[in-house]
């Protein structure tokens, strides 16, 4: 081989390294700019309030700004939606819950984004402890008080709801059915909205994550009946579990987790992963989000995406108990 072609070649490799380190480079640099959280929900609802108290944390870890992005309204499909068409480049993280993926594929027959094809799982986050909890204004201060409250005002009693087609206008068909009401249910975009909306006695009802009526129940504008969880809230040990109460017959744990786009590259749902998992396995996090009544619940990446399907099941079985 003469020293020419020797020459040549050496120069080839030398190209072919420093692409190969620039690939590599390119590779380790991400995230090399800010990442939006889309969060379907309206700002101050417990999953609002919890992403943006981890914006920090995760902004630290990753090295870049965290950006939420709230596009709330219409049972989560608004945000649903504005995830399945964001470009897939690891730059868009997307919070996901039951609604998402469990109910609305089974209250409509349309939707606006594919529910099994359009998401690639990051992991699931959150159970919510839910309740239900009653304005003030009615007098209502047990379930003992709600069932005599309804009876006395038949077509008097609104309950809020994430919309039509959501769990809460579930839930208000199981109550109908168990107090022989005529509750009604009306729309707003999140937690905070409907806690606001009860405080002021402008609806009568509502069962969302009890992180969202602390404030209102400190303040002495609504009192919370009773709580979803297995056992008492040791931060609510005085309201009774609906077990308890022998309100039995509504099993569904509401949820929350983290989405990319479909697409998205696995090294960057990886680091998004690991990310989260960081941040909300730390002592101190996890000490918050148990004073936003909420359970963490981490998964990989696999385990949420069989989570998903597994929940679907499940309400499957309750639309087909409790639908108006």
């Amino acid at each position: 081989m003469t020293r020419s072609i020797r020459s040549f070649f050496a120069r080839k490799m030398i190209v072919l390294c420093a692409l190969a380190f620039g690939f590599a480079n390119a590779q380790a640099a991400y995230p090399d700019r800010p990442i939006r959280i889309i969060v379907p929900i309206a700002p101050g609802s417990v999953t609002d309030v919890i992403l943006r108290k981890a914006s920090q944390p995760l902004s630290e870890e990753l090295g870049q700004p965290i950006v939420i992005d709230n596009k709330a309204g219409g049972a989560g499909i608004i945000g649903a939606e504005a995830c399945a068409k964001a470009v897939p480049d690891g730059y868009v993280v997307c919070a996901i819950y039951h609604a998402t993926t469990s109910f609305n594929p089974l209250f409509y027959d349309r939707l606006p984004y594919d529910p099994d094809n359009d998401f690639a799982p990051i992991t699931r986050l959150f159970f919510l402890t839910e309740g239900i909890a009653a304005s003030s204004g009615t007098g209502v201060k047990s379930f003992a008080d709600l069932t005599r409250y309804v009876k006395s005002n038949p077509d008097k009693v609104s309950f809020g709801t994430l919309g039509d087609q959501s769990v809460q206008q579930l839930m208000i068909g199981w109550m109908n059915r168990r107090l022989s009401s005529q509750i009604v249910g009306v729309a707003y975009k999140g937690g905070g909205p409907i806690a606001t909306a009860i405080a002021a006695n402008e609806i009568q009802l509502g069962q969302m994550g009890i992180g969202n009526f602390i404030a209102m129940k400190d303040a002495g504008k609504l009192n919370i009946l009773t709580v979803n969880s297995q056992r008492r809230s040791p931060l609510l040990p005085d309201v009774p579990t609906m077990d308890e109460l022998g309100l039995d017959g509504f099993d569904t744990r509401s949820w929350w987790g983290l989405a990319a786009p479909r697409g998205t590259p696995p090294g960057a749902v990886n680091r998004l992963h690991a990310a989260f998992k960081k941040v909300f396995e730390n002592a101190s996090f996890k000490a918050f989000l148990q004073s936003q009544y909420v359970e963490e619940s981490l998964t990989s990446p696999a385990e949420f995406q069989t989570f998903i399907r597994q929940d679907r099941a499940k309400a499957q079985s309750l639309i087909k108990l409790y639908k108006n």
